[in-house]
């Protein structure tokens, strides 16, 4: 018998935020609580067989992912609840936040609170992999960075969220999480130019606070020089 969906009632007047190739971002309240509702929607293209069962798969290890990551003191949307009928997740909307990326964009060039912000990145993915959680989309842009509600900067240790799990999964292996650092070193250069030293910077941090730093650092170099070659051969 198939499990009847209570989302369309909770989903009643909420605001549709985007949507992408895979799935739709609502803002809502649940619980009385300020939420996003990512919806994973059915691939037409797909057997619906195998639609549900890839949706169910991807939906499930997003939950996995966040709640191991909030587990291990790692700052995640909290999840409120998940209908796994309609393939939504309510989460956390995180309120009075810049993204990581729209904060650089907005620091100048040298700024002593860069260089902790992304040390503090480098310890959250350290401690992320340790848990052997790989977040599949390292960017940026999903990361957040929390605010005072006046929206000004915090002027403590930057308080730092990771969010959009959707293509995350659990792996031990050092390879996967090499690739992992290098999708977000393409990124990070490519969204921030000139700031090589300030991902270096990231990447000593990850290293100095990661138990398992020295054979992920080999594959990221690894996987950067396979990166170069295809670049050499087009």
């Amino acid at each position: 018998m198939a499990q009847k969906s209570c989302t369309p009632e909770l989903l009643s007047g909420a605001e549709l935020m985007k949507q992408g190739a895979e799935a739709r971002l609502y803002r809502t309240r649940f619980l009385g609580k300020p939420t996003v509702v990512k919806q994973r929607f059915p691939k037409r293209y797909r057997h619906p067989v195998l639609d549900e069962k890839l949706t169910h798969r991807r939906t499930t290890q997003e939950v996995r992912s966040i709640l191991r990551c909030r587990k291990a003191g790692i700052s995640a949307p909290v999840v409120y609840f998940v209908d796994y009928a309609s393939h939504c997740i309510f989460l956390e909307d995180i309120v009075s936040s810049s993204t990581v990326r729209d904060y650089i964009a907005s620091c100048p060039d040298q700024d002593q609170d860069l260089d902790l912000l992304v040390q503090k990145v480098g310890r959250i993915l350290a401690r992320m992999h340790d848990e052997d959680v790989i977040h599949g989309d390292l960017t940026t842009s999903n990361m957040l960075l929390r605010l005072h509600p006046d929206g000004t900067k915090p002027r403590h240790e930057p308080d730092l969220v990771l969010i959009d799990f959707g293509l995350s999964y659990i792996s031990a292996l050092p390879e996967d999480k090499g690739v992992d650092l290098y999708v977000l070193e393409k990124a990070f250069l490519s969204t921030h130019p000139n700031t090589e030293a300030l991902f270096q910077t990231l990447l000593h941090s990850y290293t100095a606070a990661s138990n398992k730093s020295n054979a992920v650092i080999k594959k990221l170099d690894e996987v950067r020089l396979r990166g170069r070659k295809r670049s050499m051969v087009g």
